[in-house]
């Protein structure tokens, strides 16, 4: 570790344990920093990065310092910002201290005439800094000033300004009023809705995802302090606008610049740490400030509203969690009922209440138990349909089995066997119905250079399943350099057209092209259109979403696979690949008389002529998926992939097949693999000539 010139930091907590590193460009003695921003961050790291950027392009004429406080990540975040911004002052803990504590350790040592508190998943306009600092300038008793906060679909966030939640204000919040009536300074108060989002106003409190202190207000003889670190997240940007508003500071809201939140999901709302966080924070804030005042709510029905609004997020997740279970329990149970009167009926025999008690119910929860046990409820899962067929035959042969044991509960196997398809159809086809729209393919157009979209076509072509296509670019240049198989397709100025004509489902901005104030100003203009915005990092292999990061390459192209990624077992794909494998034989006869219904260079008779290969999947010496004969002296052997029936690259023709897209496309599929993603090579396998040819 390098030396650090300062004292190690301290927290309240004795027990805690923090790294720093210092700036390798720091401040001369007596320079006067303007801003000093300091970001919280927690395993956020790319999100982290196109902030950092950000930031230093809204820094021309300002003398700034940033400062991270990492909280213990376990996404290489610190070994990312010394390598990769050694001018920016990073504090390591060795422990998630919590967001208040996390930015106090920053605070007691940065030097800025104003503290700018972001969140890491931000990013600033090229004007938003110098904007707050000359409003802060010229509004001297100003304590903290907002911005307006876009949501990534470009709507402004409601969040950007706030009323504190005393008993009457959280009263109407509460019970839906707010949102029904908004414009009411009665019912809207929390939001403070009824106010012009495009004009400034005094406010109560600011979101904690960017908020500008005057350090004299915090630090200064009428200083209201630091955070208060009982808060661990969540409401400690009220406690602190609460307490600098009480020192005789105001709290003020500007619309003259904006920030994108992306509001990242390291917790849900309805998981149970979520929900004693966020309400444990709100019950913190009316014990510590509303207990004693007067109102006309008293302040213990607000608590127990909270309380009871907590109750009801944490029973709504449940039932959500709940219903795809419910699902498969009520078409497991009506298949097998179903089956087994039509087939008491042709015998001849009674159909009795105990099979209706008994043997229907009890297949029925075996199957969801095995559904669940081979991961067909997660919520990541992209193709849920083999823990059904999986799960149900696992239902069949433990009630058969245990038929043979409880002869009191005998009844006929043959009609459970029946039953078996039609409860494949019927679990299936919700999930059909809700993976419709997402299965759907997915167009995109890049707003920037042909260089870009160029670099972003290769990214995609060399993923495995990439979300989208990259339909075209949009750039000004009447005579750009050509882009590969990308055609330009117009100007930024008809972006609107171009989404609602052709109907485009994301548009994509390249950092590296377009200026974030242009990407923002696009947002805010687009934002009634069913699209979503992405962000391709500046020289980097991944794109921000909404919310997500969807990495089309993975870190070093070489040496052994990360170990904070989980590998699958050879026993496990062994069992993929047999399992698979004797399906695809089983529909052997009936894909290959399709196949001589289509040309001879189609997808389908080239995927068909892959599966002769099958024999080699049983005996082990190849799998389904796997290196290609072009791809198998590039891949390092220490990765320990096998020669493929269906290759993991097989978006690109020969000829556009360079050994860093085999790299990237296997480096993707190593640090992804699933029996999901095997299925989806496999199904693509069977498509396009284009996809068939780069084996």
């Amino acid at each position: 570790m390098a030396h650090c010139p300062r004292p190690i930091l301290f927290s309240m907590r004795p027990d805690d344990e923090y790294i720093t590193v210092p700036s390798t460009r720091p401040h001369s003695k007596g320079e006067t920093v303007d801003v000093s921003v300091v970001i919280v961050n927690y395993n956020v790291r790319d999100f982290l990065v196109q902030s950092i950027r950000s930031i230093k392009q809204a820094a021309s004429r300002l003398t700034i310092d940033i400062w991270v406080v990492d909280n213990n990540s376990v996404d290489d975040s610190v070994e990312t910002i010394r390598r990769d911004f050694p001018d920016v002052h990073l504090i390591a803990n060795t422990d998630n201290a919590g967001f208040g504590t996390a930015n106090n350790q920053a605070i007691r040592e940065c030097q800025g005439e104003f503290v700018l508190i972001l969140n890491p998943d931000t990013i600033v306009q090229e004007d938003t800094l110098e904007t707050m600092v000359s409003f802060m300038r010229t509004h001297p008793s100003c304590g903290a000033l907002g911005c307006r906060i876009l949501n990534p679909d470009g709507s402004f966030a409601p969040e950007s300004r706030r009323a504190f939640p005393t008993p009457s204000i959280a009263f109407w919040r509460m019970t839906g009023l707010g949102k029904l009536f908004p414009r009411s300074k009665r019912f809207g108060g929390y939001n403070m809705t009824y106010l012009p989002i495009d004009e400034a106003a005094e406010v109560d409190a600011l979101s904690g995802s960017c908020m500008m202190t005057r350090r004299e207000a915090l630090l200064g003889p009428r200083g209201a302090g630091l955070f208060d670190e009982d808060f661990f997240m969540y409401g400690e940007d009220l406690d602190l606008c609460y307490r600098i508003q009480q020192a005789g500071w105001s709290i003020w809201y500007t619309p003259d610049t904006c920030i994108i939140h992306y509001k990242g999901e390291s917790t849900k709302k309805g998981e149970i740490r979520y929900v004693r966080l966020f309400y444990g924070a709100m019950l913190l804030f009316i014990e510590k400030h509303l207990d004693h005042q007067p109102a006309t709510v008293p302040a213990f029905l607000l608590r127990f509203g909270i309380m009871l609004r907590a109750s009801f997020t944490l029973l709504g997740n449940g039932l959500r969690r709940l219903l795809p279970p419910a699902l498969d329990f009520g078409g497991v149970y009506a298949a097998t009922v179903m089956m087994a009167y039509l087939r008491f009926e042709q015998t001849g025999t009674t159909f009795t209440p105990r099979f209706l008690a008994t043997v229907a119910p009890a297949l029925a929860l075996v199957a969801i138990l095995a559904i669940a046990l081979g991961g067909g409820y997660r919520r990541s899962r992209q193709y849920p349909f083999l823990p059904v067929f999986i799960g149900l035959s696992v239902a069949f042969l433990v009630v058969s089995t245990l038929s043979l044991f409880l002869q009191q509960f005998a009844f006929s196997r043959f009609a459970l066997l029946t039953s078996l398809p039609l409860s494949a159809l019927l679990l299936s086809s919700w999930r059909l119905v809700k993976a419709r729209k997402r299965l759907a393919g997915r167009s995109a157009i890049l707003v920037g250079s042909a260089a870009e979209a160029g670099r972003l076509h290769r990214l995609m072509a060399a993923h495995p399943r990439p979300e989208f296509t990259l339909a075209g670019y949009v750039s000004d240049e009447d005579e750009a350099a050509e882009a590969g198989r990308v055609p330009r397709v117009g100007r930024p100025s008809g972006l609107r057209d171009l989404v609602r004509i052709r109907g485009y489902n994301d548009i994509v901005f390249a950092a590296g092209d377009v200026a974030n104030q242009t990407i923002i100003r696009h947002m805010q203009a687009l934002r009634d259109l069913d699209v979503q915005f992405r962000i391709l990092s500046a020289g980097g292999d991944h794109i921000i979403g909404k919310a997500t990061i969807n990495h089309l390459a993975a870190g070093s192209l070489s040496g052994a696979p990360p170990r904070v990624v989980e590998l699958r077992s050879p026993a496990a794909r062994r069992f993929f690949d047999w399992s698979a494998g004797l399906l695809l034989a089983l529909l052997y006869p009936v894909l290959w008389l399709a196949s001589r219904c289509t040309g001879p260079e189609s997808g389908l008779r080239r995927g068909v002529k892959r599966l002769e290969g099958l024999p080699g999947v049983f005996v082990g010496s190849m799998s389904l998926v796997g290196t290609s004969e072009r791809s198998k002296d590039v891949i390092p052997d220490i990765w320990g992939m096998q020669p493929g029936l269906f290759p993991v690259s097989n978006s690109l023709s020969p000829e556009e097949l360079e050994d860093e897209d085999l790299l990237r496309s296997a480096w993707h599929y190593l640090t992804h693999q699933s029996p999901a993603l095997d299925a989806a090579i496999i199904v693509a396998g069977f498509g396009s000539p284009q996809s068939s040819e780069a084996a």
